[in-house]
Order: structure tokens, then sequence, then C-alpha cells
């Protein structure tokens, strides 16, 4: 089974930025979201992760710059959005601007009568990002502590949860490695797909991710890595297509 690799474009101040463990104000700033989205369908990604990091910090959004990404990229590619989705109002956006999946991450921790209802509505146009620290869940764009992982996925899997968007944010942005340990913890606990993120900075990690896929983890997030060059996304394109 191919891994699927979903190249980051991270929006804030309608700019596409990268942060450190996930910090505000630890941005670095990569110019234009809609050239960096082009970017990685013109190397031949088939799915883009965009996220609104205002939506997620609670600064404001980027709402007018994501659907115009969308707009003009997602019959290209699939688009999954992430960042301030937290009511009917801001999910119907995504869904309506043509987001192929839409990645509910402090609402899951804070609303989850709100979040079973979501899933129960849309299915597997809905996955639910866990930002982790150790085993303990952060919320607000990782501002805010939110509770044990394994207690949410628990109430996530009752509520037929088909994704989890994994993310050890001590590792991102920080290229160290991702945390395989976490990524296999989780997959051995769940039937949902698992999404690795945070920490790839080579092939070799992408490999690593690879083995896990009999347990159901079948795709990464690439941010940092792409940007800072540490490899192509041709590069790592043919790596997963290789597993």
């Amino acid at each position: 089974m191919m891994l699927t690799l979903l190249p980051a474009v991270d929006v804030r101040d309608g700019k596409a930025v990268r942060l450190r463990q996930g910090a505000s104000g630890s941005e670095t700033d990569y110019g234009s979201p809609l050239d960096a989205a082009r970017t990685w369908v013109e190397a031949g990604a088939s799915w883009i992760h965009l996220v609104d990091l205002d939506a997620a910090f609670g600064t404001g959004n980027n709402r007018a710059e994501l659907t115009r990404i969308v707009g003009e990229l997602g019959d290209r590619v699939h688009i999954e959005m992430s960042g301030g989705v937290r009511d009917d109002a801001s999910l119907d956006a995504a869904l309506q601007a043509g987001a192929a999946r839409v990645n509910i991450g402090t609402a899951a921790l804070e609303n989850p009568e709100w979040t079973a209802a979501a899933i129960a509505r849309y299915g597997d146009r809905v996955a639910v990002g866990l930002d982790v620290r150790g085993h303990t869940l952060a919320a607000r764009g990782w501002v805010r502590e939110g509770g044990d992982l394994f207690d949410t996925m628990a109430v996530l899997d009752r509520a037929g949860c088909s994704r989890y968007v994994v993310t050890d944010v001590a590792r991102d942005g920080m290229m160290s490695g991702p945390n395989i340990a976490l990524l296999r913890e989780v997959a051995e606990r769940t039937d949902a797909k698992v999404t690795a993120s945070g920490g790839i900075s080579s092939l070799d990690d992408l490999r690593a991710i690879a083995k896990l896929a009999p347990l159901g983890v079948d795709s990464a997030i690439l941010g940092k890595s792409l940007y800072a060059k540490a490899f192509t996304l041709e590069q790592a394109l043919e790596v997963a297509r290789a597993v």
C-alpha cells in the first residue's frame, strides 16, 4: 500500500509559514500560500494539508485565502483543511469551499457531542487532529492542555471517527524525526486510519512510518522538511511508491 503524502501549507496573516513546536511567534515566512500549494501540486502531490493558523490561535482567520486556494487547485488535488473548525458554520464553510476532508482539533476535545454529530453527518470527510505532548493532548493552537490521549480516542472511536492526524508537538517543525513509538501506540489502539505528522526530516523517516502501514498508518504530512529542502517532494513520492 502506497504511503499518501500531504505537503503542508500553514497560513498566518495571509502568508505561508512554518512554526517551531507549534509556537505562535516562531514563524518562518515562505511567501504566498497559493504559490506554495501550486508548487506541491506541480511536483506531484495528490493531497495538500492546508492550515489556518490564525483561526487555530484565535487571532482571526484566512478563510478567503484558503477558499481561493481550494477554488484554484481543488480540481487537481485533494485538500484537507485544518485550523479553527469548531462549529457548524466553520465546518460547513470548509466543505462548501471544496475541501475533500476537514480536520477537527480543539472542538474534538472541548465539544465531543458536536464532534460526534459532525462525524455522523459527514463520515470520512471528517478527521480528528490529536496534538500530543507525551500522552497529554494540546488544544487552542497547542497553548492549553486537552486531556488524556487514549481516553479521548476511546470516546472518538465510539463516535465512529475514521481518521486521526497524530502530531507530536515537541517534534513539529524541529526535524528531529517522527515519534514512531507514539504512532504505533495510537494505531494499535484504534481501527481508524492514522496520519503521521511532526518531525519528519529524512527519507528514512518516511520508510520508518511506512513500516506501520499494517497497523493503519497510511499517510504522512510533510512540512519543514520540504520547505528546508531536506529532500524534494519528488524524492519523497518515489519512496512512498516503493513501500
